[in-house]
């Protein structure tokens, strides 16, 4: 009977000095500094030996089991939050949610604030300023890191991107591939299940993206004005189900980091895959979807 390697921490297969995450199946790409954590059997090292596939290259980008990470942290106070959406955005005060990215009818999403932008960070808010999630940039490589320095090349590069809880448990998980002028954005469930596709559909003018799911257009993302990020998202109908703001942060800090922020409000609720695919679009406008403004597209 062949053994079952439980996921974990082991040497790395390829010979590099520190630890490779093992998810079960196959070995990911997530590494760590140092030797695997001691655990019951020999001393100093897994009770397994590893997994009996060296060499096998990573197959997985997303957050390892049992390994979710902080929160991404803003200075970002639940009044500052609060001024935001109402006088900043315009937004009434809706009814209470549920407490989650997928039941609350008002997310704020505030981006992390950086000189230097080389991995896109997101916190997310509920209306009243509590923190229900994160956006995190995963999967890049030192040299597509150093490339956002150097350039906005890397607008043209593959992007992914983890959608998160409170907990930082993945929720959604988005892929943008290589492109030079439209761009399509896969989303999946966390264990792989594609939900749709944003999927670009015109290069000039006001930008629209339609939103696929199961072969049919489900509904769309339109700019109303690009620059100043004002998106309307509408149904199959052309009836506008969502609708997403960009919130001033004043002169130096639009000027000198590279922080965007702004509000999102779901008109009413809404059922799968739409749901997620309204959420993953309205919650990745920047890092997926926005970002073509600064080159073709």
């Amino acid at each position: 009977m062949t053994q079952t390697v439980p996921p974990g921490w082991y040497a790395d297969p390829s010979g590099q000095q520190g630890s490779r995450w093992w998810d079960g199946n196959q070995w990911t790409e997530h590494t760590q500094p140092g030797a695997p954590p001691a655990q019951p059997g020999v001393p100093g090292q897994p009770h397994h030996a590893g997994p009996p596939v060296p060499g096998q290259g990573p197959a997985t980008w997303g957050t390892p089991q049992g390994m979710q990470p902080p929160p991404v942290q803003t200075n970002h106070s639940p009044d500052r939050v609060q001024r935001q959406v109402r006088e900043q955005a315009g937004v009434a005060n809706y009814g209470g949610g549920g407490g989650t990215l997928f039941s609350e009818p008002v997310l704020v999403v505030n981006q992390k604030t950086k000189i230097i932008e080389v991995t896109n960070e997101y916190a997310v808010f509920d209306q009243n300023g509590n923190q229900i999630g994160s956006v995190v940039e995963v999967g890049q490589s030192a040299l597509k890191k150093a490339m956002r320095v150097l350039s906005s090349w890397d607008q043209f590069f593959t992007h992914r991107l983890e959608v998160r809880d409170a907990a930082g448990v993945p929720q959604l998980m988005l892929h943008r591939p290589a492109k030079l002028l439209k761009s399509k954005v896969i989303v999946s469930a966390p264990d792989g299940t594609q939900l749709g596709v944003i999927a670009q559909q015109n290069v000039f003018g006001k930008i629209r993206f339609d939103l696929q799911s199961g072969g049919a257009t489900i509904g769309a993302i339109k700019a109303e004005n690009w620059r100043a990020w004002n998106f309307s998202i509408v149904d199959n109908t052309e009836t506008e189900i969502a609708r997403v703001t960009k919130t001033w942060e004043g002169l130096m800090k639009t000027m000198f980091t590279t922080s965007d922020n702004y509000v999102v409000q779901l008109h009413r609720p809404l059922p799968q895959p739409l749901l997620s695919m309204v959420v993953a679009s309205a919650l990745t406008i920047d890092t997926a979807l926005k970002q073509d403004s600064r080159g073709l597209g």
